[in-house]
C-alpha cells in the first residue's frame, strides 16, 4: 500500500526600502476599485436627517399548510405548545396528556422592518424564517402574528401565504434543493397598528447626518447650502453633523427636498487597502502610492512519499511479520524574480509589476503587507 502526502511551503515575498528586506506570506484574492475624484453627488446619497430613520421589527408565528415538511415536533416540542396556545386562544382546549404529531406545522421568526412615517393601516414585507428543523415552507400560509419593537410594544400585524423562491424534491434516498427553503417572504403581509413618533428636525434647525465622517466633505456640503439656498443658514458641528435652519410648517419638507438634490463633490478617501479573509478579497482605492522598493519573490514545494510495505518470515521460523515504511522527500525550488517599483506609482503599475514577477492572486496580498510593514506602502489596511 502506498500512501502520498504533498505539503508545499511559499517563501515569504521579499521587499526592501533602501536596503531593508521584510518578508510575509498568505493566500488571498486581490480586487482593485478605482474612484474619481472629480463626480459630484446628491447631498441625499451623503447624509440623511437626523431622526428620520427606520425601525426594526421581530415576531414569532405558525406556518400551517404545508405538505408533510413541518417541525418533527419529537425533536421541536415549542411547535406543539405555540398550536396548543393557538387553538385555546380559539375556544379549543385539548385533553391533558394529548400527544399532537403535526407536519404541517412550522414555528418561525418574522422579521421586518418599520420605514419612518408609517401610519396606521399600511402594509410593509414580511421575512419568515423557519428556527426548527422544518424542510421547507413552500406553499404554507403564515397565522396572524404580532411584530414587536425594541420596546416591545406592538407595531405591525402579519398573516398571509409565504412566498418561497427554492424547490426541492426527494425519493428513494436521492434528493435535489434549488435555493433556499426555510425561508420566506409575504409581500405587504404585515398592517402597521403603530406609528412611531419622528421628528423632522428641532425648533428652526435641522440636522444633516453624513453616513462616512469627513471634515473635507462636511465643509463642501456648508459651503453649498449657503452658495445656493441662502447665506448663513448652514455650520458644521463637527466632521459628521451640519445644522441647517429651516423653515417651519410645510415648507420645511420643500425646503428638505431642495437641500437633499444639492450636488456636491465629495473629498476623496483616505487611502485604504480593504483584505477580506474569509472571502480571499482585497480591495484598494486609487489615493494608494508606494514609495521605491524592491520585491522578490518565489516558490519552495517539499513532496514526501510514503511507502508502506509488509515482511514476512521465512516457513517454520520463530519470526513475526512485520510493517515497514520507506519515505522519500523531494525539494523543489523554483527560481525568484526581482524587481523596483519606483515612487508614487499608480495603483495599475503596482498589479502590473507585481504579476511581471509571476505573482499570484494568492501571492499579492501577502506582497502589500509586506510593502505596509516596510514603510512602503502609504495606505491603511483594514482586516474585515
Amino acid at each position: 500500500m502506498k500512501q502520498f502526502f504533498s505539503a508545499q511551503l511559499t517563501h515569504a515575498p521579499i521587499v526592501s526600502r533602501i536596503g531593508t528586506i521584510v518578508g510575509l506570506s498568505v493566500s488571498l484574492l486581490l480586487l482593485s476599485s478605482f474612484w474619481s475624484t472629480a463626480h459630484a453627488d446628491r447631498i441625499k446619497e451623503m447624509a440623511s436627517i437626523q431622526g428620520v430613520r427606520d425601525n426594526q421589527l421581530t415576531g414569532y408565528g405558525l406556518v400551517v399548510g404545508l405538505d408533510g415538511t413541518g417541525d418533527q415536533t419529537t425533536q421541536t416540542p415549542f411547535t406543539v405548545q405555540s398550536f396548543i396556545s393557538y387553538l385555546s386562544q380559539l375556544g379549543v382546549n385539548l385533553p391533558q396528556g394529548t400527544s399532537l404529531q403535526l407536519k404541517n406545522v412550522a414555528a418561525v421568526s418574522l422579521t421586518a422592518t418599520l420605514p419612518a412615517f408609517a401610519r396606521p393601516g399600511q402594509h410593509i414585507d414580511v421575512t419568515v424564517s423557519s428556527p426548527g428543523n422544518a424542510k421547507s415552507l413552500r406553499g404554507g400560509t403564515l397565522l396572524m402574528s404580532s411584530l414587536k419593537g425594541a420596546d416591545g410594544q406592538v407595531y405591525a400585524m402579519a398573516q398571509g401565504n409565504v412566498l418561497v423562491s427554492g424547490a426541492g424534491a426527494s425519493s428513494g434516498g436521492a434528493s435535489v434543493q434549488v435555493n433556499h427553503l426555510n425561508v420566506g417572504r409575504i409581500p405587504d403581509g404585515a398592517q402597521v397598528e403603530r406609528a412611531v413618533p419622528t421628528l423632522l428636525g428641532q425648533g428652526e434647525f435641522i440636522h444633516l447626518e453624513l453616513k462616512t465622517t469627513d471634515f473635507t466633505t462636511v465643509a463642501r456640503i456648508v459651503e453649498a447650502i449657503n452658495g445656493q439656498i441662502a447665506p448663513d443658514i448652514a455650520s458644521a458641528l463637527d466632521g459628521r453633523v451640519i445644522q441647517v435652519r429651516a423653515p417651519g410648517g410645510n415648507e420645511r419638507v420643500a425646503f428638505i427636498s431642495k437641500v437633499e438634490n444639492l450636488e456636491v463633490s465629495p473629498a476623496q478617501g483616505s487611502a485604504k487597502v480593504i483584505i477580506n479573509a474569509r472571502t480571499g478579497s482585497i480591495v484598494m482605492n486609487q489615493a494608494v502610492s508606494l514609495d521605491t522598493c524592491a520585491v522578490a519573490h518565489g516558490n519552495l514545494t517539499v513532496v514526501i512519499n510514503t511507502d508502506n510495505a509488509v515482511s514476512q518470515p521465512n516457513e517454520r521460523s520463530d519470526g513475526v511479520t512485520v510493517q515497514t515504511e520507506q519515505t522519500t522527500i523531494d525539494v523543489t525550488a523554483d527560481k525568484g524574480s526581482l524587481i523596483q517599483l519606483k515612487r508614487g506609482a499608480t495603483l495599475s503599475e503596482v498589479v502590473k509589476a507585481l504579476n511581471s514577477i509571476g505573482a499570484t492572486p494568492q501571492d499579492l496580498l501577502a506582497i502589500l503587507q509586506a510593502m505596509k510593514s516596510s514603510g512602503a506602502l502609504h495606505a491603511e489596511l483594514e482586516i474585515i
